[in-house]
């Protein structure tokens, strides 16, 4: 008998985990458009303003700005391969699973990873990175996460930044979880790579990452040595097509209705504004803060250092994680994340990110634990 399929609904979830984060209406109907070519003049058009948005976003001039067709796995990806070479140095600040992630990258490109360790739930210590910097003369890059996604700690992107500019240092940046969510300004504190991912704070659907190279790291990519390790990640060949106006040379076959998801996403940023969209997190954190802390649940992570947008709570004594999770997402179609690694059974990630971070949420999520917990 031949089997039968049926079309799938997918469930209404409200998605307060670590990502994907809910996306807003708009871009949800912005990517059911009609698809057009890549290489169509009307989307063309769109490209340039997509670079310019994204330009907005990161607060740069960087002429190589562009989102990878990929997710922010790729993003990271792209940066180190073009970057590094084998022989290279880099010193890579480890204080969750994303900084791993940095050094698995490094050593596939044949480069030595320096490791800066710090406790997860802790920020990178800038003395230990100075220690390091001044052990490693050669090192020729040093590679951080702004927000890790795993601990929900900020990282001080700009005092890090600082001090590998005074040790010559090219500087790498996860921002997959920041962009749109708190303060980054790529020229400001000369970061010379950056990747993000739509699906954190841009509320974007899932599947491009954006990126941004300083022109000292353009140098560095044109004066390499070898040939970049990826094809489809080489900025060299992705700038023919990702260039600005102008007849464009074929590289991919680039995802249009993303892109077109992605256009508006930034047009949404645009519209409300880098600061009020960073204030809005900030704000929103505060309140479930407040309603979490009145049902005696205790944020990890210390104020100082603690992301907005990723919250960072511990599971108390006699709470069993999984099912309890099980139930929010059973019962009241609220997901939220489990800790990873050292904090795997012992905290939950509470996301508020981009369309998601709003007062509603905040309140369902507070009642369904309330409701939850109380059992």
């Amino acid at each position: 008998m031949k089997a039968q399929f049926t079309t799938f609904i997918p469930p209404f979830r409200t998605l307060m985990g670590p990502g994907p984060s809910d996306v807003d209406p708009r871009i949800l109907n912005a990517l059911s458009r009609p698809t057009v070519g890549h290489l169509d003049p009307a989307f063309i058009q769109l490209m340039d303003e997509v670079k310019l948005l994204l330009q907005y976003a990161f607060q740069t001039e960087n002429q190589l700005t562009m989102p990878v067709s990929a997710p922010g796995s790729a993003g990271m990806e792209s940066v180190f391969v073009n970057l590094l070479e084998p022989g290279d140095k880099v010193i890579v600040c480890q204080n969750g699973v994303f900084g791993g992630r940095m050094q698995q990258n490094a050593i596939r490109c044949g480069a030595t990873a320096v490791m800066v360790q710090d406790n997860w739930g802790k920020p990178t210590d800038l003395h230990k990175l100075e220690d390091a910097l001044k052990a490693n003369p050669d090192a020729k890059a040093v590679a951080f996460v702004h927000a890790e996604t795993s601990t929900g700690v900020r990282n001080d992107a700009k005092a890090m930044c600082a001090l590998a500019k005074q040790y010559d240092c090219l500087t790498i940046v996860d921002a997959v979880t920041s962009l749109g969510g708190i303060d980054l300004d790529v020229d400001g504190w000369q970061v010379d790579a950056i990747y993000s991912g739509t699906q954190k704070c841009l509320s974007c659907v899932p599947g491009l990452s954006p990126i941004s190279f300083s022109q000292q790291a353009v140098d560095v990519i044109k004066n390499r040595k070898t040939k970049v390790q990826s094809w489809f990640l080489d900025m060299e060949l992705v700038m023919a097509y990702w260039g600005q106006g102008g007849k464009r040379a074929y590289h991919h076959t680039a995802p249009v209705n993303s892109i077109y998801a992605l256009h508006e996403s930034l047009r949404i940023l645009h519209e409300e504004g880098l600061q009020a969209a960073w204030q809005r997190h900030a704000d929103m954190h505060l309140a479930l803060k407040a309603g979490l802390e009145n049902i005696g649940l205790e944020f990890i992570v210390e104020e100082t250092y603690r992301l907005p947008q990723l919250n960072l709570v511990g599971i108390p004594d006699g709470v069993e994680d999984a099912k309890t999770r099980a139930q929010l997402l059973n019962e009241f179609d609220l997901e939220i994340g489990a800790g990873l690694g050292e904090l795997a059974g012992k905290a939950w990630r509470i996301g508020l990110m981009g369309h998601g971070s709003n007062r509603k949420n905040v309140d369902y999520c507070v009642n369904a634990l309330t409701s939850v917990l109380r059992r």
